[in-house]
């Protein structure tokens, strides 16, 4: 009985998922950015708005999917969309070391590198310092300092970009920390 509930919900959360996703909404789950409910608009990619893209054919994305921190989906590589913030554009200067990412001189909050996962794994550590072309984006959570996101895999290309979506309805789970 408990079963049949699981597996009837699940696919009705599936179902409803892929209505969304035909109307134009997406539905984020993961802390990379506020949960809820996105919807795509017809805006240019620029500073702080929220993107939708396929990961590109790489390694690094090939691992990330082994070890479960992006979901598979229909994008090439069998990889799903990822939501993430733009935090650079062409022109900018881009910094990504062991202390973080810096652009034009200013260090973003939450972006420092981790080393190693809850489960003890090595993560990848993308090393860059350049300024971006016409093409290349820097994406990533302010919000979340666990995200698999630019610190790990680098600037994403235009073409990787799927579309710009808009928060509809969002709440935020990341908790705060308490100091002593």
């Amino acid at each position: 009985m408990m079963t049949t509930l699981v597996l009837t919900l699940s696919i009705g959360l599936f179902a409803l998922s892929i209505l969304f996703r035909i109307g134009g909404i997406y539905i984020n789950t993961t802390p990379s950015l506020p949960v809820g409910l996105y919807r795509v608009v017809d805006e240019p990619i620029t500073k702080g708005a929220y993107v939708a893209f396929c990961p590109p054919q790489r390694d690094v994305f090939d691992w990330a999917l082994a070890r479960g921190y992006i979901h598979p989906g229909a994008c090439s590589g069998g990889y799903g969309q990822l939501l993430k913030r733009v935090y650079a554009v062409a022109g900018d200067t881009v910094l990504i070391d062991r202390s973080g990412i810096t652009v034009n001189g200013e260090l973003l909050p939450n972006s420092a590198p981790i080393h190693t996962d809850a489960y003890g794994a090595t993560l990848p550590q993308y090393r860059l310092d350049a300024v971006l072309s016409e093409s290349e984006f820097l994406l990533l959570s302010d919000l979340n300092p666990h995200s698999f996101d630019a610190r790990y895999f680098g600037v994403i290309e235009r073409a990787q970009i799927v579309h710009v979506v808009r928060p509809i309805f969002t709440f935020n789970l990341q908790k705060e920390e308490l100091l002593p």
